[in-house]
């Protein structure tokens, strides 16, 4: 056997030991025997193709790059290495160089549904919307099985007001594997089941807490600069008025980077903040003015905390809850008597219905169901205002400041 063979036969071994490594999703032996194998057997494109698969599953996108540029040297149109190259870009923030990719390797195979469905994603990180709804038409009309391409046309088709043909794309995600709690909620948004008798009770934790977590640097510039946000300084306003303070203890729930606990800090000997999302939760620690902060779900954390608080505010929290019943009746627990419970909600559009689920993905609640839910769990209504209190694509969004008295 010439040393060749000898070195063939090795590479071969440990190509063979990572492709097992890799179906195993044990990424990091995966590499290790990769780069051996081609240490046996330089720019192996077969090995350098599956390399730079393994790189993007561990999250190093610039290996990915540097191991693409050398398949690609060799063979410019190879499909994966384009496909993995424009991928890594995406990662990297790169979304131009990404599409370009994307547009290259389309051009040299433009029958698979995932390219299309990939070039799409793109299209939407550089918000060409009309552009990425049809390529993710294109998408489908050669996959009908791509439950994230359904998944994310439906979303374009929800933002572009075309609530039969986003209910389709929906119904098409759930039948072909996408997540079915968090597709029917963003179903129910679009079709009659967005009534409080048949709407999901709240968004699916999994769903707000990855809204935030990415959303958590640029939060408040975008919703104070972008929406006209402003619930978190009238809730405070008017609060002074109805129950001065000092207080002893406030929690803030939902308080996310600490906008409403900013203002309320100077009036309150104790501040507790609960969140879902650590990374917002990490922004508001850099404000310094938390006692305590605390990562999970509000209602949990009302039933279980040994402490009570003589005021909790809750400020653009229950847009993520229709069914409030739960959290009145966990505040009311958490609350001495005497104690204030404020709070927003943004105004339903049928003063019937307990709750809706707008198109926006937001709940919208009634006033007569507030006042139902007050009467029931032991709370007084020391006021109640109806004004705007954000903005929606320019346009003032009517909601409620309401602010009760534990009885």
């Amino acid at each position: 056997m010439t040393p060749e063979d000898t070195a063939f036969d090795k590479a071969k071994d440990h190509f063979l030991a990572g492709l097992t490594h890799f179906e195993a999703r044990e990424f990091e032996p995966a590499e290790q025997r990769f780069r051996a194998s081609l240490a046996h057997v330089p720019a192996r494109v077969s090995t350098l193709v599956n390399l730079a698969a393994t790189l993007l599953a561990l999250n190093k996108p610039q290996d990915v790059l540097d191991v693409t540029a050398e398949i690609l040297a060799q063979e410019a149109d190879n499909q994966d290495a384009l496909l993995h190259r424009a991928t890594a870009l995406g990662c990297l923030g790169r979304m131009h160089e990404a599409l370009a990719h994307f547009d290259q390797l389309l051009a040299v195979n433009e029958q698979v549904g995932e390219f299309w469905s990939r070039h799409a994603q793109t299209l939407q990180g550089l918000e060409r919307h009309a552009e990425a709804l049809k390529s993710y038409q294109l998408a489908v009309g050669l996959d009908s099985t791509l439950a994230t391409a359904w998944m994310n046309l439906g979303s374009l088709l929800r933002e572009a007001g075309q609530r039969q043909e986003s209910a389709h794309a929906f119904r098409q995600a759930i039948a072909h594997g996408a997540d079915t709690e968090l597709t029917r909620y963003y179903l129910a948004s679009v079709t009659d089941e967005a009534q409080s008798q048949t709407a999901p009770s709240s968004a699916p934790q999994h769903y707000v807490q990855a809204l935030f977590d990415g959303y958590a640097n640029e939060f408040d510039s975008h919703l104070v600069n972008v929406l006209g946000y402003k619930t978190h300084v009238l809730l405070n306003q008017h609060l002074h008025p109805v129950a001065p303070g000092p207080f002893q203890s406030t929690l803030d729930l939902g308080c996310g980077t600490g906008l409403c606990g900013g203002l309320i800090h100077p009036h309150t000997q104790r501040l507790i903040g609960v969140d879902l999302s650590q990374q917002m939760l990490d922004k508001a620690t850099e404000l310094n003015i938390y006692d305590e902060l605390l990562q999970g779900d509000i209602v949990a954390h009302l039933r279980t905390t040994p402490h009570r608080h003589d005021l909790v505010m809750a400020t653009d929290v229950f847009v993520y809850i229709g069914d409030l019943n739960p959290t009145f009746e966990a505040t009311q627990a958490a609350m001495p008597t005497g104690g204030i419970f404020c709070f927003s909600a943004e105004a339903a559009h049928d003063e019937a219905q307990d709750f809706e689920l707008l198109a926006s993905l937001r709940y919208a609640h009634s006033e007569r169901y507030l006042r139902v839910l007050a009467s029931n769990h032991g709370f007084e209504v020391v006021l109640l205002r109806r004004e705007p209190i954000r903005e929606d694509q320019r346009k003032p969004i009517v909601g409620f400041l309401v602010y009760l008295r534990r009885l």
